[in-house]
Parts: structure tokens; sequence; C-alpha cells
């Protein structure tokens, strides 16, 4: 997805932008993979464990998560972007991850009594003491984890992400046949935390040595300050955020919309999540040249435009037929919740990127101010518009998303040095596409009112696909071109390489040659 010319540690025939749209399409492959064996899965659970069970493991579940961000403290993040990562400062960054591992793991189990008071239950506290070692797992494989996102090797981290999701589908399915019950829950999160963390160290070939270096640790630990500080903010804002909805308009209203946040949030998971691990480190390598980056990056955010805002669009549009076929009967007024949240959704489908770009660039601090902005601005608009009821606060969070999308084309003009209305203009693709799309797929939904709603579904996708590729094609052809270059057998490169492998070209040439085409290629 970012073009850049091939460093001498690379294979000729290899650019970032390869790697980068190769890395994305292997960890979105894998979160599909994730998501389907998962499904056949809680298949199988369900009809031995009971709600009560899934929602022990559920409330202990979401203890961990902030003692995961503890154990890191960001050095994974510094790590992928660093322009040297020596020895001493990989050992640095181990050393203090395995203690934290350790201590925390030993807080989580500690205080486990005390969470298991909050939660007002007593079957949470033995859970949360045996989960405790996923925190040290975490902890012991985010080196190896970071090394192998720093290598660009996608590919690796997508297959070991799959086999330790699918061996821990096994594990949990093996354990309930044999009447383990709620363990079993318990058994798969320590499987794929585990196997994780042990395939990285197999992947990676790496060891650290007995080296600690106090300066290193000061230098990552404020880079690793901002990078924490970022998600205690999104963590602070959602406790606000469910209380203000919880407290205004009850437990029932916070249900329906946590159902259609979660719907949002799966098609965003199964699009572009795999957008800010691949394009940090992308980033990260030609950020020495202002002027390729600023090219690199806007053909990333017209490519991320083109790519995943019509899956949002086709939830905007379907709401009221996916929301049934997905989560059953009985959360209609989810439904125009969700299709507001999906255009907040399309709004800000630039932000993964940028959020990529700060990081890679080694700017969390910037970020960090962005987010507390934000997060402050959304929930005090939560708190003015829960008096208008769920449409009211999801109506909020959609004026939300625009402000930040206006105010990150300033941020990020003053990054790349550019100028604001320069990164302003490949939004101006979502609005044209987008209310072409929707128009479009609402007239199909409605012409196709007596079809099954599966059938239904699949139809507008269809439609809103064939609206946004017209649109693409009548307003932003470049598009097309960046996105036919990465696919298999459309990337010149390919076959120079292959020529490159086979002794055609005469050694003296095939450097000079490979890079004249791969200029050619990033200014055309």
């Amino acid at each position: 997805m970012i073009d850049d010319q091939p460093r001498t540690s690379e294979a000729p025939d290899t650019s970032v932008g390869r790697q980068a749209a190769s890395g994305v399409l292997w960890l979105t492959v894998q979160k599909w993979a994730v998501r389907l064996s998962g499904l056949v899965t809680i298949a199988v659970l369900t009809r031995f464990l009971s709600p009560e069970d899934f929602g022990v493991v559920a409330a202990a579940s979401t203890v961990l998560p902030f003692f995961y961000l503890l154990a890191d403290l960001g050095f994974a993040a510094y790590i992928v972007q660093v322009e040297h990562a020596g020895r001493r400062l990989l050992s640095t960054a181990f050393w203090f991850a395995a203690l934290a591992g350790v201590v925390l793991a030993a807080a989580v189990a500690g205080a486990a009594p005390l969470f298991g008071l909050v939660f007002d239950s007593a079957d949470v506290v033995p859970v949360l003491q045996v989960l405790a070692l996923a925190v040290l797992a975490t902890a012991l494989g985010s080196v190896p984890t970071a090394l192998l996102r720093r290598e660009m090797r996608f590919r690796t981290l997508a297959i070991q992400g799959t086999v330790a999701s699918v061996a821990a589908q096994v594990v949990a399915v093996a354990m309930v046949l044999t009447g383990a019950g709620v363990w079993a829950l318990v058994g798969q999160v320590l499987t794929v935390q585990g196997l994780t963390a042990l395939l990285a160290w197999t992947a990676a070939r790496w060891w650290p040595s007995l080296a600690f270096s106090g300066r290193q640790f000061a230098v990552m630990a404020r880079f690793g300050g901002q990078v924490l500080g970022v998600e205690c903010v999104a963590v602070c804002r959602q406790w606000a955020e469910t209380a203000i909805v919880s407290v205004g308009l009850g437990m029932a209203a916070l249900g329906y919309l946590n159902i259609a946040q979660r719907l949002v949030q799966i098609v965003q998971e199964l699009t572009g999540a795999a957008l800010l691990p691949v394009t940090m480190v992308a980033f990260a390598k030609i950020r020495d040249s202002a002027e390729r980056l600023r090219h690199a990056y806007l053909r990333a955010l017209r490519m991320t435009y083109a790519l995943l805002a019509p899956p949002l669009t086709l939830l905007a549009v379907a709401a009221p037929l996916i929301l049934p076929l997905v989560f059953g009967d009985g959360w209609e007024e989810s439904v125009p919740v969700a299709r507001i949240l999906a255009f907040a959704g399309i709004m800000v489908v630039g932000a993964t990127l940028d959020h990529g770009l700060f990081y890679g660039l080694g700017r969390p601090g910037r970020w960090f101010g962005y987010a507390l902005a934000i997060d402050v601005l959304t929930v005090a608009t939560t708190a003015l518009t829960v008096r208008w009821g769920l449409v009211g606060v999801a109506t909020g969070f959609l004026v939300v998303a625009a402000v930040a999308t206006a105010s990150r084309w300033f941020l990020v003009a003053r990054l790349l040095q550019a100028r604001p209305w320069a990164l302003a203009g490949p939004f101006g693709f979502l609005a044209v596409a987008v209310p072409v799309g929707a128009g479009t797929g609402w007239l199909v939904m409605t012409a196709t009112a007596g079809l099954p709603p599966i059938v239904r579904v699949g139809l507008i996708g269809i439609a809103i696909l064939v609206a946004y590729g017209a649109v693409t094609v009548l307003l932003a052809k470049r598009v097309v071109t960046d996105i036919a270059r990465y696919l298999p057998g459309q990337n010149g490169i390919d076959y120079l390489g292959r020529h490159v492998r086979t002794g055609y070209l005469p050694r003296h040439t095939r450097a000079a040659r490979v890079n004249m085409l791969v200029n050619s290629m990033e200014h055309s």
C-alpha cells in the first residue's frame, strides 16, 4: 500500500509497498479465518455451557487488557519504529517485559477477590487467578512479536495467529466434551496467548543477552508512556460513555447501543484492522524522505477510502436485515443506531492510517494530544445528547467524527509539511461515493422486499460495490491503478524479478534497472 525503493537489505524485486499490501491481505485473511472458525466453536460450546459460564469468563477477561498494556508499556511500538534496534535495546525491553509480566500476573491473582466483589460473583475469583498466566505469556512474547512486525513478516504473524486461534478452539471443544465446564473457556484463552508467544519466539530466532541499559530504558519509557496514555484515555472514555448511557437511559438502552457498536466494530475489524500494524512499520521505513512519505501517505489514504467505505455503507443501508441475521430478533432499537454509527465509521476510516503514521514517525505524543482532545469531546457530547435517547447519542458520535476528521487534516498536514486541503482532497471521493452507493443500495433493498434476507443483503452488497466502482472509475481512476498494482501478477516488479532471479539481465545492470522501474512506478 505504500511505495518505497528497495533497500540494500531487501530482495531486489521487493518494495515496502508490496510488503505492506501483502501484510494487510494476510492479516485480513487471518481475521476472517479466526471469525469463521470461532463461529463453529461457539456453536459447540453454547450447547454445553450456560450463559453464566460465558458471563464469568467475559467479566474476568475485561480485567486483562489493561494489564496487557502495562506489561508492554508501549515498548513493542518503539521497537517497530526505531531506526536501529540493537541487541542491547531489545534485551532491555525483554527483561522489563518479563519482570513486569511476573509482577502484574501476581497482582491480578492477588486482586482477584477484589474483582470478585466488584462483579458480585465468587466464581470470577478462581477463573481470574488462572487467567493471570495470560498476562505473563503476553509479556514474554511482546519483543519477538515486535521483531516480526519490524521485519514486515506479516504472513508469518497471520499464520501464527490463525494456528494459535484454531488450536485454542480445538482445546476448548476437547475440554468441554470431557466435562471441564467453564475451564474450557479458560483453556482457550491460555492456549491462544501461550501458543502465540511460543510461535513468535520460534520464528524470530532471537535470544536476549543479560544486558540492560538504563538510558535506553528511559528513552523507550518516554515513548511508551505516550502510547500507553492513548490506550488509557480510550479506556476511560469507554467507561464514561457506559456510565452516562446506563444512568441516563438504563441498562437496556446500553445493551442496544453495545450491539450496534459491536456490529460496526466487526465490520471494521474484518476490513481495516490490519492497517495499523502494517502502516506503522511501513511509514517508519520511508520517513527519511518527506516527499516520498507524502506521496505514499496520499496513495494509501485514497486506497483506504476506496476499499473500506463500501462494507460500512452496506451496513448503513442493510442494518435492518443484518442485525436479525447476526444477533436474532429483539434488537430493532439497535438498527437506527447502527446506521448512524456506520456513517460515522466511514468518516473516520482514515484515522487508523493516521494512527500508524504518527507512531511510525515516532510522534506518539502528538497522537496522544489528539486522542485526548477527541475523547474528551466525545464524552462531553454524549453527556449533552443523552437526553434525546440513543439516536441522539449516535448522532453526537457522527458530529464528533466529522470534527475529528477535519482536525486530522491539519494535524497530519503539519507532520507531512503539506497543505490541509491537499489531504482533504481524497475525502471528496467519499462525499460522492457514499451517497451514490447508499442510494443504490436502498433502491435494491426496496425492490427486493419479497426475497429472503440473506439474498437481499447479498444483492445490496453487489449493488453498492458496482456503484462505488463506477464512481471510482469516473472520479478516481488513479485509485484503480494503485489497487491493481498490488494484485498478484499486476506489478511489473514481479516480471522483472523473475528475470533477475534467472540471470536474464547482466549482473551489473540488475539493481539499476530494478531501481529505475520502482522509481517510474512510484512517480507514475
